[in-house]
């Protein structure tokens, strides 16, 4: 983590985003965001959470937020991923990875004793007040799009997303 925690102001940003144009927090003042980083598009842990995200998307939309996904990948990956599994999800494009450092999850990684550097599979809850209600670290997949719901909608009810 970025030093980032619970109760501090979530950092902005603008960044491209799947179907072209862009994406920012700021245009999302007043509604609670679900920030999900993701190492990549169309791989399986990565496609399952995308899916899992969008088959909630509209009671995440009753909850008053907004979902969006972020990866490295570029718009033109994103749009390719978007199209393939019907997602509904905002894509941001990160391949400068400024968000992905300011949020502290471009983090080094190691797989067969190999490092290299990589997105750790993270999800922060932003209220309508852009302040940072829950990190998720080391997300599992299985289940989380709905812990996440439960969260989402806690804070709608007032209960700060415990």
């Amino acid at each position: 983590m970025a030093n980032l925690t619970e109760g501090m102001m979530a950092p902005d940003f603008t960044l491209p985003r799947d179907g072209g144009g862009t994406v920012s927090l700021s245009e999302f003042k007043g509604k609670s965001v679900v920030l999900f980083f993701y190492p990549k598009d169309d791989t399986s842990g990565c496609t399952a959470e995308s899916i899992a995200f969008t088959a909630l998307s509209s009671e995440f939309s009753s909850a008053g937020a907004v979902v969006i996904g972020m990866s490295p990948d570029s718009v033109k990956k994103h749009d390719k991923f978007s199209k393939k599994y019907d997602l509904s999800v905002i894509l941001a494009a990160d391949e400068e990875k400024t968000v992905l450092n300011a949020y502290g999850v471009w983090v080094e990684k190691s797989m067969y004793g190999r490092k290299y550097m990589g997105v750790e599979r993270t999800t922060v809850l932003i209220g309508a007040d852009g302040i940072i209600r829950r990190f998720w670290e080391k997300v599992k997949v299985p289940g989380h799009a709905e812990e996440v719901l439960t969260a989402a909608k806690s804070l709608v009810s007032g209960s700060g997303g415990r």
